[in-house]
């Protein structure tokens, strides 16, 4: 069995200079479930999880700490695979998806030679609750009234949909972005951080951010949401798009440009992509679990927030856990495998012109 390389940058929590602390709380209203299981996990994975606290999210009361773990290659310029949650504090089931791959994958390491082959290649980085306060107080937004995911500066340059496209208005309505000309929400600056620091200034990364809410099927989407312009690494992201394809053949996936559903504003993979160092391939992905049809086959679900944008029933909660640990396996697969993979001149110039035709942009809402 190998020994994981040793870690650079972040603490392991053995050393983790933080006040919070990874124990469970000793007051359970200062606390939400998915936060304490990410905190049994690090404990359990203090071993080989280089933990950080990032930043510290504020609420009227508590304030929780926003975690990162990472595990794997100490190298800087390995690829790297980064498993974001939790943006929507509604969208917990993103969240209990990130947690349930991290569980087992410290299970994994006690015996799977594999694993332990690929993370000496490659760097996991896991930031599975991003908006903790959110989480906590039962909204979507953050504690500030702020969608997250509508909170970077850039605006899309075609119509978007009324208020879901995100609005500037007023906190009070859903889908604020914040208040025009304000610096972004800490639990954005953070995420940007964290995509900054140890996924984007590598040669080669992959970003998947979870989350639940939107149509009947489940949705790969991938930048732009701001505009109906393809992103300038489409021939990677076909590429990829392709090996998933040939590898998991009867997949559910959508796999497509967000731009294909809707616009919106101040979308924090469209700002991450834009400013990625040139020269180097970083491909952030957004995974949309379709919780519609969790409604259409349990119907009371739309008397519960909670109910709209998770699974209610336990055996469909396994089912979705069961179901996408494929597509998380598959991502760190590829990064492991870029060489074999990684489009080059005419390879690269004929992905291009397929999937400029496969995803030529069509109207919006």
């Amino acid at each position: 069995m190998h020994d994981l390389p040793p870690s650079t940058g972040a603490e392991s929590p053995r050393s983790l200079h933080s006040p919070y602390s990874l124990t469970p709380a000793r007051d359970a209203a200062a606390s939400f479930a998915e936060l304490e299981e990410l905190k049994a996990i690090l404990l359990a994975g203090s071993a080989h999880f280089d933990v950080a606290v990032v930043a510290e999210a504020h609420t009227l009361s508590p304030s929780f700490p926003l975690y990162t773990a990472s595990i794997g290659s100490a190298d800087p310029l390995a690829p790297a695979v980064g498993f974001f949650g939790g943006i929507h504090g509604l969208e917990r089931i993103g969240t209990q998806l990130i947690l349930h791959y991290m569980r087992a994958l410290l299970h994994r390491l006690e015996w799977d030679e594999l694993l332990h082959r690929q993370l000496e290649k490659i760097r996991l980085v896991f930031m599975p609750i991003v908006n903790p306060g959110g989480m906590w107080a039962h909204k979507r937004a953050n504690p500030q009234g702020v969608d997250l995911m509508r909170n970077a500066p850039q605006r899309a340059d075609s119509r978007v949909p009324w208020l879901a496209g995100g609005q500037t208005l007023s906190a009070l309505l859903p889908w604020y972005c914040g208040r025009p000309g304000t610096p972004m929400e800490v639990e954005s600056a953070a995420l940007l951080q964290v995509v900054r620091e140890q996924l984007a200034t590598r040669p080669f990364s992959l970003a998947l951010d979870c989350h639940s809410g939107y149509g009947f099927q489940d949705s790969i989407w991938f930048p732009y949401a701001r505009t109906r312009k393809l992103l300038g690494h489409l021939p990677e992201m076909f590429a990829l798009r392709t090996m998933l394809e040939q590898s998991h053949p009867h997949h559910a996936y959508s796999f497509e440009p967000q731009s294909n559903q809707y616009l919106l504003h101040g979308d924090l993979w469209d700002h991450a992509y834009d400013h990625a160092p040139a020269g180097n391939v970083f491909l952030p992905m957004t995974l949309e679990l379709g919780s519609w049809l969790w409604i259409r086959k349990n119907p009371r679900q739309l008397f519960s927030r909670h109910g709209i944008f998770n699974p209610m029933k336990a055996h469909r909660t396994k089912r979705v856990l069961r179901r996408h640990a494929d597509l998380l396996d598959f991502l760190t697969r590829a990064a492991f495998a870029v060489p074999r993979w990684l489009p080059e001149g005419e390879q690269r110039a004929q992905l291009a012109r397929q999937a400029t035709a496969y995803w030529r942009p069509r109207r919006v809402l």
